[in-house]
């Protein structure tokens, strides 16, 4: 690291102050800390206070109750879900989405997208097949698949298809069919609590 060396004022060229001049020159740098700190604090709390603003108006803290979105979520875990993002991007495959129960819109659900509008869809003793292709889960470990089949579904218009992530135990859109748009509240962002869960909703 480099420094730069400060200018010196030769002797032969100070001059006492005068009456009613600037005021001398190692009053200066405290005057100019002082206002620096003020500045920086002042930004600070600007910038706090915005973040949380965004915070609140963009996200909602949720809790999961059950354990269907094992490993991932646990029962109790809080997590913030973006209530925006949907108005202005599309739904993706693979998103975490929660959505107002499709029989009862006073209960929340939090599941998985597996199939989009247009999409046919089978399942054949646990394993999805989309498109006519395999789907590879890696979302879904072994211990968590079932061996439960559904004959083929194609997904109508402004609906999703969803699944649990343990699917042994998991109500999704097996039973109660494709979840449509208008339901869909919010996408799964960021586990905060508990401390050993925290961390990205992939």
């Amino acid at each position: 690291m480099q420094t730069v060396p400060e200018e010196m004022q030769s002797p032969s060229s100070a001059s006492a102050p005068q009456s009613g001049s600037e005021p001398p020159q190692s009053a200066m740098p405290s005057a100019l800390k002082s206002t620096g700190l003020g500045l920086w604090l002042r930004d600070l709390v600007v910038s706090a206070a915005a973040s949380v603003l965004i915070v609140m108006f963009l996200y909602q803290p949720v809790r999961v109750e059950g354990t269907s979105m094992l490993p991932r979520l646990e029962d109790r875990d809080r997590l913030f879900i973006n209530k925006f993002v949907y108005h202005f991007s599309g739904i993706e495959r693979g998103d975490v989405v929660v959505f107002h129960y499709p029989r009862d819109p006073e209960k929340s659900y939090i599941k998985r997208v597996i199939g989009l509008p247009g999409d046919r869809i089978v399942i054949d003793r646990g394993q999805v097949w989309l498109n006519g292709n395999l789907l590879h889960e890696s979302y879904v470990p072994l211990m968590y698949r079932d061996t439960r089949s559904m004959a083929e579904l194609i997904v109508p218009p402004e609906t999703y298809f969803m699944m649990g992530d343990h699917r042994s135990i998991s109500s999704d859109s097996r039973e109660f069919g494709p979840v449509d748009r208008s339901l869909i509240y919010g996408k799964a962002v960021f586990v905060y609590w508990p401390a050993r869960d925290a961390g990205v909703v992939h």
